[in-house]
């Protein structure tokens, strides 16, 4: 759909589907929906609003509309709604755009969006095309499923779930570092190998709290695991943290909740285009903050996978 060398004006004239998780965020989508609606219709851009209550509801609905051969989607949600809303639209000539209004919002902040929902509304009406990537897991049940930010097994995994169900409501990262707490309290250290195939990169075991393989800098709501990562370089950014104890982790906790960085001497870093995770027990995976299954996983990039709004730059 052109190149993303383009002028600030991709969407004038046009006509674009803006699927709505109204569950997102505890609720953030209901309350900026009336002003994101304002944005669009003090704009060119003909919006039509589809509400949704789950990203399942709102991955249908996706299917549907690109059956309509609607150009442009937009997802008004976090992160679980953007894989929601890539799943759908993978493989086909579309372009997708992210409203972030979710509890997690890391592959908007990925893009270079704001985090305020209508000042992202405006930065996507203002903005470019640019292709980027996305990261395929297969899961031991043999699932296959795409993800955008991040994905890990391990207390990340346990601290999804928990994020997911009793702590839904709590705004941002506070919900993940109450999960992460949680999910602390049970936590028993899982026995890794991390292999990189059709790559020189070494075999590599340890016992580990967590394992994480991630297309975005950070993820859970701004935890700064892959400082360097970048959303088209066409490499996925693996990150694990070898076993630490109850306390050493309560110590890192007050620089992850203040800066989101993650430095210690026992977070090992590599970049490849593939890696397999297996673990010494089957263990949740998760991916944007979704339970897609459990290990041994295969973790792959899928370069230039979509293409989605960012900022314009002159």
């Amino acid at each position: 759909m052109g190149s993303h060398t383009e002028g600030p004006n991709v969407l004038r004239g046009a006509s674009v589907v803006v699927f709505v998780n109204l569950v997102a965020g505890g609720g953030r989508a209901r309350a900026f929906l009336p002003r994101v609606e304002e944005m669009f219709e003090l704009s060119t851009v003909r919006a039509r609003f589809v509400m949704t209550s789950s990203p399942e509801e709102l991955e249908r609905e996706a299917r549907h509309a690109i059956l309509q051969k609607e150009p442009v989607l937009l997802a008004m949600g976090g992160d679980g709604t953007v894989q929601a809303l890539v799943n759908a639209a993978f493989g086909v000539d579309v372009l997708l755009g992210v409203i972030p209004v979710g509890g997690g919002n890391d592959f908007a902040a990925a893009l270079g969006l704001p985090n305020d929902p209508v000042l992202a509304v405006k930065t996507i009406l203002r903005g470019r095309r640019r292709f980027v990537d996305l990261v395929r897991v297969r899961t031991s049940e043999g699932r296959t499923r795409l993800y955008a930010g991040g994905g890990g097994a391990g207390l990340d995994a346990e601290a999804a779930r928990h994020a997911s169900g009793a702590y839904r409501r709590f705004p941002g990262r506070t919900r993940y570092i109450a999960s992460a707490l949680h999910a602390l309290a049970g936590h028993v250290a899982l026995d890794v190998r991390l292999d990189f195939p059709e790559s020189e990169i070494a075999s590599f075991e340890a016992r580990a709290l967590l394992a994480a393989a991630l297309n975005t800098p950070t993820y859970g709501a701004g935890l700064r695991l892959a400082p360097g990562a970048v959303v088209d370089d066409g490499l996925l950014d693996i990150v694990l943290i070898e076993d630490l104890s109850k306390i050493e982790v309560l110590t890192l906790l007050p620089r992850l909740i203040g800066s989101g960085e993650l430095r210690a001497p026992r977070v090992k870093r590599w970049r490849a285009a593939r890696v397999r995770l297996v673990t010494s027990r089957p263990t949740l995976f998760q991916g944007d903050g979704e339970i897609l299954g459990t290990t041994p996983v295969e973790i792959e990039v899928v370069p230039r996978a979509i293409q989605a709004f960012v900022p314009w730059k002159e």
